[in-house]
C-alpha cells in the first residue's frame, strides 16, 4: 500500500463519522513537504474556515500518532471549491450536466484535453458531450486532471444545494 493510501485508510473513517467526505489527498515533495488534503461536507452545505480548523486539529492528531510520513512537512485542510476537482468515479455521475475540463495521460482521438458537458459514467469511462457537437468516451484510466468549469449553472446549483436560491 503507498503512503497516500495508508494515510486515506487511516483517516478516512474519522472524516466520514464526523460528517466530512475525503475528496482528494495531495503529497508534493521538495523545499517544503506538504500533505494537502481536500475535504467536504456530507450534508452538501459548504465548507466554513472552522470545518477545516477542525478537520486540521483532528488529521493532525490522527496523524501524530501513526507517523506515516517521515521528516517534517506542512499539513493544508482545504474544501474542494465551486469549481472541484473530479477524483472519483462517482463524482463523474454527480456532476452530470456540468461542464468539465479533462486532461488525459495520453491522446483520446487525437487530443489530450476535452472540455465539454458531463454525461455521467459510460462503460469504458466518462462521457463527454464537446461543444462542436460531437461526444467522446474518456477512459477513467487515462485521466490525468479533470475539474468542474465554473459557469452560471455550476453557481446556481451550488446556492442551491446551500439554501440561498
Amino acid at each position: 500500500m503507498d503512503k497516500l493510501a495508508a494515510i486515506e485508510a487511516m483517516i478516512a473513517p474519522t472524516l466520514d463519522a464526523m460528517g466530512y467526505g475525503l475528496v482528494r489527498l495531495r503529497f508534493t515533495g521538495g523545499g517544503r513537504q506538504t500533505l494537502q488534503v481536500m475535504a467536504e461536507r456530507s450534508d452538501g452545505a459548504g465548507m466554513t474556515v472552522d470545518d477545516c480548523a477542525e478537520l486540521s486539529r483532528t488529521i493532525s492528531a490522527l496523524l501524530d500518532v501513526e507517523d506515516p510520513l517521515p521528516g517534517a512537512y506542512l499539513l493544508e485542510v482545504s474544501s474542494p471549491g465551486i469549481d472541484r476537482p473530479l477524483v472519483r468515479p462517482a463524482d463523474y455521475e454527480r456532476f452530470a450536466g456540468h461542464e468539465a475540463s479533462i486532461e488525459t495521460a495520453r491522446p483520446i482521438a487525437g487530443r489530450k484535453k476535452f472540455r465539454g458537458r458531463l454525461g455521467g459514467l459510460a462503460e469504458s469511462g466518462v462521457r463527454l458531450e464537446l461543444a462542436e457537437g460531437e461526444a467522446v468516451v474518456v477512459p477513467l484510466a487515462d485521466i490525468h486532471r479533470a475539474k468542474l468549469v465554473l459557469t452560471d449553472a455550476l453557481l446556481a446549483a451550488a446556492k442551491q444545494r446551500n439554501g440561498q436560491g
